[in-house]
């Protein structure tokens, strides 16, 4: 459930300055390709981009399968 909601006690807001060309082109590509093993990867560019949120960037680095509807990706792409 934490996949698709994250944590409901720990709320995100993003910071739209960390929403930059690379960090928006990675989460497209990751929803609309099922690509997520690129995961590690928008994590180093949403970090690059000042992101220092570790909800964020451990639930991007995090081993385990991540699905279409990812908290993180959907936040990102203005989904959620």
């Amino acid at each position: 459930m934490r996949e698709l909601f994250g944590n409901p006690f720990r709320p995100v807001a993003l910071v739209p300055v960390w929403l930059t060309s690379t960090v928006r082109a990675l989460a497209e590509g990751i929803y609309q390709e099922r690509a997520f093993d690129r995961m590690p990867i928008l994590a180093d560019a949403l970090q690059d981009a000042g992101c220092d949120n570790e909800d964020i960037l451990t639930h991007c680095r995090q081993p385990g399968e991540h699905v279409r509807g990812c908290w993180v990706v959907d936040l990102v792409l203005g989904k959620g």
